[in-house]
């Protein structure tokens, strides 16, 4: 009977020792199954895939309103302000109307200006007695300084860059600058035989205060026909340069050789 019982608790701790053992294995597995599901999570996220760039003209990759400089000249251009804006160009087609259609001369006018608001104001300020009213209050007018000095900065600016260009062309350095230019200058030429310098002014200013805003409007639908143009003359351009511009000798050294 002792063999029998000391057989029996044997046979009870073995099995509690298999047991043990099964549920330790059990519980490694899920312990490296968990730390293998963190270490997964703990990868690096792929790196998203870029978004295709879009073409834009000019190679722009800032809106219309900072491309004009994002201050008070881009809100007229693109009409932030529809009164300040149309106030502008209705002011712009007056002063054409009175010099092209009216022909009416720049000094004539401005005379004639200064002539009526110095005899008003003279008059009033020395007919206020008799009328019994308040004098004029004539402001004193003072140009700052800075404003003057930043446009002379920009504009000296640009000119350089100009003389910098036309230098290069003049040197036979810019084979396609130098067609450029000449086509630009031959088709101001044209134009000028059509309109006189104020009208061609105004038509610009014109221009610049209708097209930008349209094509802000409308730029998803004018950007793909703008690329497709550019493509297209890009192949034409490849192929008048295989053809002619690169038979073209540039400067004294491909001369020699």
């Amino acid at each position: 009977m002792a063999d029998q019982s000391e057989s029996a608790g044997s046979t009870v701790e073995h099995e509690k020792s298999l047991m043990e053992k099964i549920s330790e294995k059990i519980h490694d597995h899920d312990s490296s199954s968990s730390s293998s599901s963190d270490s997964d999570n703990e990868k690096p996220e792929s790196p998203k895939s870029e978004k295709p760039k879009v073409f834009r003209i000019f190679g722009r990759e800032k809106p219309v309103h900072h491309v004009f400089g994002g201050g008070k000249p881009a809100d007229v251009f693109l009409w932030r302000n529809k009164k300040v804006s149309a106030g502008v160009l209705g002011g712009a087609t007056a002063v054409w109307v009175l010099f092209e259609l009216l022909e009416y001369h720049l000094l004539t006018l401005v005379g004639h200006i200064l002539i009526g608001t110095l005899a008003v104001l003279f008059l009033w300020s020395n007919a206020h007695s008799f009328i019994h009213k308040t004098p004029p209050r004539i402001p004193e007018v003072h140009l700052p300084e800075e404003p003057f000095l930043q446009v002379a900065s920009e504009l000296r600016l640009q000119i350089n860059w100009a003389f910098a260009v036309l230098h290069d062309i003049a040197s036979g350095r810019e084979l396609k600058k130098f067609l450029i230019v000449i086509a630009g200058l031959w088709v101001l030429s044209i134009v000028g035989t059509w309109c006189n310098f104020l009208t061609l002014f105004y038509i610009s200013f014109v221009l610049l205060h209708t097209l930008p805003v349209i094509y802000e409007k409308y730029e998803d639908k004018i950007d793909p026909f703008a690329e497709k143009a550019t493509i297209e003359f890009k192949k034409h351009y490849a192929v008048f340069d295989a053809k002619v511009l690169s038979k073209i000798p540039q400067g004294l050294k491909n001369k020699r050789s």
